[in-house]
């Protein structure tokens, strides 16, 4: 079993709860490592099976519910044995952090969502390893969500793609949300609690975030982005507006003394604009991004669809985009940020933290696989900064800020050509498909089922190598461009 077919592998993990194949396993933990695969720490990923016995993991394999066909574990212990373990340094890097002037023990989060409604619900995620939430929106007004209120865009292997929900706020009476977050900061006085609010009046606002400091919340994110409130004047009516953004934050930064954080919508052409509105009115930091509006023609609500907001893996190249766009804003270079959108992986997490977030909010994610994510989360984020010889995830934040730059920018003199590597190629011709038809016809496929590459007609695009299966095409040097007259 190669590196690629251990992924395959842990990708057909139901990721069960009271996993059967770790109960029936008496040395060791064959889902957590699975688990620990499926969210990007495979180099550390043996340590849960180290000590098993081929009788415990042959008892955990047969003990497998998958509907298909078991997970071969006792396969991916194997190869698991063979890949390069990560070591652990005497001193680890500190995954502390501040963000407006908050101390965050790591940078994860819960995001304003369904995942954080109740005292119980976060409570569990504080004591599983999350280092604050940002609690679901209190408002003043009265929600009536609608049934079924979710739909999803789903891979081949049933994971989602992208999520879809029609959630508005908190059902909760306001004052029984207040007194969850009072007792909240009293229960974790090391956890960050955040209030998330949503006034439709200048009135609103201002006492929804006067109670919120009166219940000792460390700061009040402001929901100007909700994409589908059934009142007016209310979530991304808000966001889109840079005039409302800056009256509101304006209007709560002067009635408390805590960081403020508006919550930006993606619902607009840029961000810019509605950013440095917050930012004149006095905001400490902004977070970004909420749900894109979107449709799916799944989720009916008794035969009627509806345009809602859309999240999840799918919607992470969008956040990045306008979280690269806030960093590099020299006005607003004092404006810190939390990331949000499709994050699931450690690795998903470090884009956002390298653009310039000092913390990441997780919603979908955590909708789909639970709270127990955040394991994989601060362990390879940990793993990483080990691996590069970093001491503190202070000293990364922002580092691939400057590497941004606009289209006009971009060297346009030099090409690299992809390779192939003949070992690895199974001779499926993906490669030659894309490019002929997709391409510049620069990949011949005959009788040897083997492909080549044109080099006088190769640009360099490397569609080749993304499509490729296997992973079998490579870059080469990077070289200057020949003539258009050659």
């Amino acid at each position: 079993m190669n590196n690629r077919t251990l992924q395959e592998e842990a990708a057909r993990c139901l990721l069960c709860a009271d996993a059967p194949c770790t109960r029936a396993c008496r040395s060791g933990d064959p889902a957590r490592a699975l688990r620990a695969i499926r969210f990007g720490n495979g180099k550390s990923a043996a340590k849960w099976l180290a000590s098993c016995t081929q009788t415990d993991l042959q008892l955990a394999e047969k003990a497998c519910i998958h509907y298909d066909a078991p997970i071969r574990i006792r396969e991916v212990a194997a190869a698991l044995a063979q890949l390069p373990q990560t070591g652990r340094s005497e001193t680890q890097p500190d995954l502390s952090i501040d963000f407006c002037g908050i101390h965050c023990e790591h940078p994860f989060f819960l995001a304003s969502s369904a995942i954080c409604t109740n005292y119980d619900m976060v409570a569990r995620a504080l004591e599983a390893g999350w280092a604050g939430v940002f609690y679901k929106t209190i408002c003043l007004q009265d929600i009536n969500e609608v049934s079924p209120r979710f739909d999803a865009v789903k891979r081949p292997d049933g994971s989602f793609d992208g999520f879809r929900n029609m959630e508005q706020l908190s059902e909760n009476p306001p004052e029984m949300d207040f007194d969850i977050l009072r007792r909240l900061k009293q229960a974790y006085p090391g956890k960050v609690i955040v209030a998330s609010i949503m006034g439709q009046t200048e009135e609103d606002w201002i006492k929804l975030a006067k109670r919120a400091e009166a219940a000792g919340v460390d700061a009040i994110e402001l929901n100007f982005s909700c994409p589908q409130m059934r009142m007016a004047g209310m979530g991304s009516d808000v966001g889109q507006s840079a005039e409302l953004v800056a009256f509101h934050t304006a209007f709560v930064k002067e009635a408390v003394h805590i960081p403020v954080i508006p919550k930006m919508t993606p619902n607009v052409a840029t961000m810019t604009p509605v950013a440095m509105a917050a930012h004149f009115a006095g905001a400490d930091g902004i977070s970004a991004i909420n749900t894109i509006k979107s449709l799916t023609l799944g989720g009916e609500v008794a035969g009627k669809h509806t345009i809602s907001g859309y999240s999840g893996k799918a919607i992470k190249p969008i956040a990045l985009r306008f979280i690269a766009e806030m960093s590099l804003n020299p006005v607003m270079k004092n404006l810190q940020l939390s990331g949000i959108g499709g994050i699931e992986t450690w690795q998903d997490a470090l884009d956002f933290i390298q653009l310039g977030c000092r913390n990441v909010q997780v919603c979908t994610a955590v909708m789909e696989y639970g709270y127990r994510i955040i394991d994989d989360l601060v362990e390879g984020l940990q793993t990483y900064l080990t691996e590069q010889g970093i001491a503190r995830l202070e000293d990364i934040v922002g580092q691939m800020a400057q590497t941004i730059v606009r289209p006009a920018d971009l060297d346009r003199s030099t090409m690299v050509l992809p390779t192939i590597n003949r070992s690895t190629c199974i001779g499926c011709g993906r490669c030659f498909i894309s490019c002929q038809d997709g391409g510049h016809q620069a990949i011949t496929f005959g009788e040897d089922r083997k492909p080549h590459i044109l080099g006088q007609k190769c640009v360099g695009c490397h569609l080749c190598r993304l499509v490729c299966p296997t992973g079998a095409i490579g870059t080469a040097q990077r070289i200057a461009k020949p003539s258009k007259n050659q």
